[in-house]
């Protein structure tokens, strides 16, 4: 894909969020917009995945670690087609298999359920151990909320990777800046949090706007030339980015759109699309 089809597919993905949340009323579309474009670089330009073989052995794996932000990531499966994106519209709701965090046992292309803060990096870590044990050629990626860094558990993987030289892992943070209570720096300061993996002996890679497919694409490239050590990806996004009124906006972490606000956030995207079918 090209950039410009790229964004497009994120623009879609971001109205896939807004379409799941709004029909379970309830959900997470602060932090699944803010990854959009991380989730369609993942999925539609750096994994090797196949949607017709979602469990294939040598496939790339995914560890959703900020769980909670599942809309994200079900929209960009479906639109990589592993399910029909009109299933968006089932999230959280009685008997579908749509969950409200990721469930591997009911949803295709879910490598690892996961919610539970700090513990989606440690699957991951076993992941790309047990890769490196059985000389298997397929890496692991793991996505992080900046809130969900100031876990304990999470700095125990990270000492655990860095000490087995595991070069098959890319931990992406998602520095939006806010997590539910307010600011990170407010509530909890990880920061810096490129020393703090440093120090866990990890190859760092700052991504000033992660939002920027350009800047990801220079990080991912970057990332597959790291010998001998993990990579953190430590991106500053926009919390809410797309729909006008959710953009930096502590409120929208965790609560779905009324038909109103539905109605407006949709159009954002609406005339965003349009924009870019005119580049």
């Amino acid at each position: 894909m090209n950039k410009l089809e790229l964004q497009k597919t994120a623009n879609e993905i971001r109205k896939g969020i807004i379409t799941a949340v709004h029909s379970a009323k309830a959900g997470h579309p602060g932090g699944s917009l803010s990854a959009a474009e991380l989730f369609t670089y993942l999925y539609f330009e750096e994994m090797n995945i196949d949607p017709e073989n979602p469990k294939k052995e040598d496939r790339d794996r995914f560890v959703l670690s900020k769980g909670h932000t599942a809309p994200g990531l079900y929209s960009t499966l479906a639109h990589r087609g592993y399910f029909p994106v009109e299933d968006l519209k089932t999230l959280r709701h009685l008997g579908s298999y749509l969950q409200g965090h990721p469930d591997m046992k009911h949803i295709p292309g879910i490598d690892m359920s996961s919610g539970s803060l700090g513990q989606g990096i440690s699957a991951a870590v076993g992941m790309a151990l047990g890769a490196k044990l059985d000389g298997a050629s397929y890496r692991v990626y793991t996505l992080l909320g900046d809130g969900e860094i100031e876990e304990g558990q999470v700095w125990e993987a990270a000492m655990f990777a860095g000490h087995r030289k595991l070069d098959n892992l890319v931990v992406i943070v998602d520095n939006n800046g806010l997590q539910i209570d307010g600011k990170i720096e407010d509530v909890c300061s990880p920061y810096p949090i490129d020393k703090k993996f440093e120090a866990f002996n990890f190859h760092v890679i700052n991504v000033a706007d992660g939002n920027d497919f350009d800047q990801l694409e220079a990080a991912f490239e970057e990332a597959k030339a790291v010998k001998g050590m993990p990579t953190a990806i430590v991106m500053k996004t926009v919390k809410g980015k797309g729909v006008s009124y959710m953009e930096n906006a502590v409120d929208w972490h965790g609560k779905a759109p009324n038909d109103e606000q539905y109605e407006i956030a949709m159009a954002d995207l609406e005339k965003a699309g349009e924009a870019l079918c005119q580049k």
